[in-house]
Parts: structure tokens; C-alpha cells; sequence
């Protein structure tokens, strides 16, 4: 094979590949020969022969962006934007597969230019083709701890570019920032006008837990938000991060607008309106929950993402309700669609909670988790079936306790039956005729979209 490394030179033609992948001295050899023959040449400031590392229909995904072929993943390493590079292997494992590859675990710190070290794990499968190992999949990440955490943070302090956005370095993350801005709506949207004769037709206990559960979010959010401001914005400085968490505290925003509106347009009683407006103080049950979400400010454990996720997860069961309201009268369409578009919200911000979880540094263990999540699920339970009761609406108290437990259990990544299938609905993607009512799936334009998504193109596939 001309011009290949001379790591290659190790391959055996007396035997097979399973037979070589199956001897340890061998095949570790060989990953090890790839190790060094990769980062030899990525630090080199001429990459262009690292896609001779590659066999031609390999994958490379770079911090969440896959590169198919040979082509697509030498022009991605040859344009990284920076001089100079320089990785240091801490940690390195090779093991044979079943299907006679090589897997490859790197661990290790990267320095950048002038930039402090950033640590970073990489994984490479290998493959014996036409009698020689080639790389077939490739998966680098970053990882977002990079520099000693400051005393009482649990995230990292960031870089010292970290005033400047690009080059975005997290890339799932900023996706979910990207995804934020896409879905952005403001309370204008929704039409209120024609919503008072739906409302009166509802009977006194519908009214009233609607009401109540209308207090709750309207004050949840100022919460959410101050949770952000105080806690997460201080502690995140990865820039990705914040860019997401100031959509966030935009949207919580239009959503407590939203509430306020809500209670503004079906409440007509003054005092009864300015008790729903400070149901934190005025309210017993607000309270309980309120001090359960603001407990998380202060909380100097690493389990306030998890409170965090628990907190947002709740929301679903008001969404719950407005859903079957809104299918049992089916004559307004307006709360379902409301629903839409603070569901979509509110299960993107509790997925970025998740996923920045899977960055600390510090987690929490196992059982103060379980914790916090089924102190959550006590005091969710006791909100709707006791200090509430959802039978107010002419719902089971045991099939929401059982539904509160199956969102509890979806955070925990815990397969539950959902005891009210239709709520699966709310997920799936609408189709709806923007001449016949508003619409919640939209996103706006341009946003999400490459600048490849708006080539003119004669050969585009129909």
C-alpha cells in the first residue's frame, strides 16, 4: 500500500484478522503504532496526511458533528482553526471486538495555541481491509471541565476567551441553544378574545384548580428565573451554556407573561385575582412548592440540576391537564395550543438540565439523586391529589399519582407505562393548516438551517 504509515507495517500476512485481533501482544501493538503514528501527525502544523489514517467510507464526529468519508474528515482536520496543537496521552486502552476490530479509548489534555490545557477522551475503531488497518469510526469530545474547579463550584470557571462565543466549542450544546431560538413565540400569538365563554362554561372545581395551578407557574417561573440568575449563570461560564440559559430567562419570561395574562383574562373577580397573583404567600399549597424550587438556590450539594429537572418536569402535569380539558370540550382550540408551545419549551429546557448534568464534574451519587426526585414526586403527589385533587376535574387521584411517578421515572431514565397514552401525542410532530387555527410546531426561519441547506441545486431528491 504505498505511502502508508509505517505502523501498518505491523499487519501479519500469515493469519487472518480475528486471528490477530484475538492475540493481545498483537493487536495492541498495533493500536498502540496508530496512537502514536495519529497524534505525531494532528500536531504536526501539516494534517493533511491524516486521511491516509482513514479508510475511505469512515465517520468522524467531531463534539457532535459527524464527517462521512475520507474527503469530508481530511478537509475537517486540515482547517481546524489554530496553529498549533499539542496532546498529551494520559490514559490509553485497546481492546479486540467480536467482529475482529480494534477499539481504541484515549484519554488525555490538548493545548491550543496559547490557551491553558483542556482535557479530552477520543475513541477509534479499526479495521482490517484489503490487509491493512484503517480508522472506520472516529469520536472526539471535549470535555467542558477543563481547568481546576474554584472552591464551593461545581462547574468550571471557563476559559479566559470566554467573553467570545466562536469558535463554539460545545457543539450539543450550542445545538440546544440553537433549537431555543428556533422555537421562540411571544404571548401575542395566543389569542385570548374569544376565551371568556369557554371559560364559563367550565364547572366550579375545574375553575378553581385551573386557577390554582395558574397561580403556581405564574410565580414558578420568576423562580426558575431567579434560580438562573443567582445559581447557574454564576457557577456556568462556558459560553455555550450561557447563551442558552439567557434564551431561557427570555422564554421563562413569556411564560409567566402568559400565566398572568391567563389569570388577567378569566378571573374577573379583583380580590380573587390579586390572591392567585401572590399565591406564594396567600396560598398554602403554592407555598409548599415554591419553597422546594427556592431551596435550590442556596443548595451548596451538587444536586441542583437535579432539583432543577425536577422542578421543570412538573410542569408537564399542568400541561396535562389543560390537554384533556381542551380534548374533552374540543369547541377551543387556544389551550391546546398554548400547551404546545410551553411543553415544547419546558421539555428542551429540562433536556439541556440533563445534558449539562452529564457534565459535572462532581455527581451527585446515586441515592441523594433518588432523593431529590422522589422528594419531588411526594410533594407533586400531594399537590394534586390532596391539597388540589385532580378528581376537581373528574380525573383518577391513582392514575395521576402513577403519572407523576412515570415523569419522575422518565427523568431517571426509568422505563414506566405511562398510564395516559394520549400525553405521548403531545411529542409527536403536527401537521396543521395555518388557515385554519395557530400553529405550536413551527420554528422560525433561517434559524437551525446551514448555509449548504440554501444552495440552489438542479439534483436535489424530491
Amino acid at each position: 500500500m504505498p505511502g502508508s504509515p509505517c505502523w501498518l507495517a505491523h499487519r501479519s500476512k500469515k493469519s487472518k484478522a480475528s486471528q490477530m485481533a484475538c492475540e493481545k501482544e498483537i493487536w495492541q501493538k498495533i493500536g498502540e503504532g496508530f496512537v502514536q503514528e495519529y497524534y505525531n501527525q494532528f500536531d504536526n502544523t501539516n494534517r493533511t496526511g491524516l486521511g491516509n489514517l482513514y479508510a475511505p467510507d469512515s465517520c468522524l464526529t467531531w463534539e457532535g458533528s459527524p464527517f462521512q468519508g475520507r474527503e469530508a474528515i481530511s478537509g475537517k482536520l486540515a482547517n481546524l482553526p489554530f496553529k498549533r496543537i499539542k496532546h498529551i496521552i494520559t490514559e490509553q486502552d485497546f481492546q479486540p471486538t467480536v467482529d475482529s476490530c480494534i477499539l481504541i479509548m484515549v484519554f488525555g489534555q490538548l493545548q491550543v495555541d496559547d490557551d491553558p490545557p483542556m482535557a479530552f477522551h477520543q475513541v477509534f475503531m479499526l479495521k482490517c481491509q484489503n490487509g491493512a488497518w484503517a480508522c472506520t469510526n472516529d469520536v472526539f469530545r471535549l470535555g467542558i471541565h477543563n481547568i481546576p474547579r474554584e472552591r464551593g463550584r461545581t462547574f468550571a470557571p471557563g476559559q479566559p476567551r470566554r467573553f467570545v462565543i466562536f469558535p463554539i466549542q460545545y457543539h450539543e450544546i450550542w445545538r440546544m441553544y440553537k433549537q431555543a431560538q428556533a422555537s421562540f413565540w411571544t404571548v401575542e400569538e395566543v389569542d385570548l378574545s374569544k376565551d371568556l365563554p369557554h371559560w364559563d362554561r367550565l364547572k366550579p372545581g375545574e375553575k378553581h384548580f385551573i386557577s390554582h395551578i395558574l397561580a403556581f407557574f405564574a410565580a414558578s417561573d420568576g423562580i426558575v428565573n431567579e434560580n438562573l440568575v443567582q445559581r447557574f449563570c454564576q457557577e456556568v461560564q462556558v459560553p455555550e451554556a450561557r447563551s442558552f440559559y439567557s434564551f431561557q430567562i427570555l422564554i421563562e419570561t413569556v411564560h409567566s407573561e402568559m400565566y398572568s395574562m391567563l389569570i388577567n383574562t378569566y378571573i374577573r373577580d379583583l380580590k380573587e385575582r390579586d390572591n392567585l397573583f401572590n399565591a406564594v404567600q396567600t396560598l398554602p399549597c403554592v407555598r409548599r412548592k415554591a419553597d422546594w424550587a427556592l431551596q435550590w438556590i442556596n443548595d451548596s450539594k451538587s444536586g441542583a440540576p437535579c432539583g432543577f429537572c425536577g422542578s421543570r418536569g412538573h410542569l408537564l402535569l399542568w400541561l396535562f391537564c389543560c390537554n384533556l380539558l381542551a380534548q374533552e370540550k374540543r369547541t377551543n382550540a387556544r389551550p391546546y395550543l398554548l400547551q404546545e408551545l410551553i411543553s415544547r419549551d419546558e421539555g428542551l429546557h429540562c433536556d439541556f438540565a440533563c445534558l449539562l448534568y452529564s457534565y459535572l464534574v462532581k455527581k451527585p451519587s446515586e441515592d441523594r439523586v433518588k432523593d431529590i426526585i422522589t422528594k419531588a414526586v411526594s410533594i407533586e403527589q400531594e399537590f394534586l391529589t390532596e391539597a388540589l385533587p385532580v378528581d376537581l376535574i373528574g380525573i383518577n387521584c391513582c392514575l395521576m399519582r402513577q403519572y407523576i411517578e412515570f415523569v419522575a421515572d422518565r427523568l431517571l431514565v426509568y422505563l414506566s407505562e405511562n398510564p395516559f397514552d394520549f400525553m405521548e401525542s403531545i411529542s409527536l410532530e403536527g401537521k396543521t393548516n395555518f388557515f385554519e387555527k395557530r400553529v405550536g410546531e413551527y420554528q422560525r426561519f433561517g434559524v437551525m438551517t446551514s448555509m449548504t441547506d440554501n444552495e440552489f441545486t438542479l439534483d436535489a431528491d424530491f
